[in-house]
């Protein structure tokens, strides 16, 4: 059980990636932080080395959800909604169906499972809960080939926008954060683990690293609890829409 302690940040997704830099960053500032991911030896392991919490979650599965929020007592000042991810390239007439159910559970459903299970929690905090959702430039813009995981980043923004209406007077922040290439696992798991394809995604560019995008929370959770940025867009300078990229060597 998670006794209230000082300020308690919940990360989900926290493994790897962004979700584990997003979780070292806030431990380091001062936060207790609870860390949520399917791959709880991993997820341990970056726990014992930040003095925070592993539990794990799958947040596609609603029991696992239930349990990892009743483990949970207390206020939470932070959540950090970043579990999902992207499967394929398939276009619409391609479409596996599978795949698309996949994204939808973990983006979209899990991503509200979550926050309605730990709502309870949010609003116990003093100057009022913070929610993160990590959403993309694919929320904001189409591509070929990723109908699926676009559909999916722009029902993020619709939930982002429809928690501020809904909560309005809850003293509850709500921020989308919308980065573009960033180089981490998520290709790899996109391209199931063809490393060749997933290097290629990043090949004679510079993409953010997941600590850019863990500056930004930080910085976001920081300011003062009358200020709320709803959305943050980050891309790498050599990005301009999210299929406009320059690359200094031909692939």
């Amino acid at each position: 059980m998670i006794t209230e302690k000082t300020r308690t940040a919940v990360v989900t997704g926290a493994s790897s990636g962004i979700g584990e830099a997003v979780a070292r960053r806030l431990s380091a500032d001062g936060y207790l932080v609870i860390l949520g991911a399917r791959r709880l030896d991993r997820l341990q392991s970056v726990a014992a080395e930040i003095g925070g919490v592993a539990i794990a979650l799958d947040v596609s599965d609603a029991s696992s959800v239930e349990n990892f929020a009743q483990q949970i007592r207390g206020k939470v000042d932070v959540l950090v909604n970043n579990a999902g991810g992207a499967l394929g390239l398939d276009s619409i007439l391609d479409m596996d169906e599978e795949k698309w159910l996949t994204m939808y559970q973990s983006n979209v459903l899990g991503l509200v499972r979550v926050t309605r299970a730990l709502w309870r929690c949010l609003v116990e905090s003093e100057t009022g809960g913070h929610v993160i959702n990590m959403g993309s430039v694919a929320g904001i813009e189409t591509y070929v080939g990723g109908a699926g995981y676009t559909t999916c980043k722009h029902a993020v923004k619709a939930i982002s926008e429809t928690m501020r209406l809904e909560w309005l007077g809850k003293k509850i922040r709500i921020t989308e954060i919308d980065p573009g290439l960033v180089e981490t696992e998520f290709s790899l798991v996109r391209f199931a683990g063809d490393q060749e394809r997933a290097k290629a995604v990043y090949a004679g560019m510079r993409p953010l690293r997941a600590t850019d995008i863990a500056e930004a929370v930080s910085w976001v959770v920081g300011l003062p609890p009358h200020v709320n940025i709803d959305q943050m867009v980050i891309k790498p300078t050599d990005q301009a829409r999210v299929d406009r990229v320059y690359r200094e060597t031909a692939l």
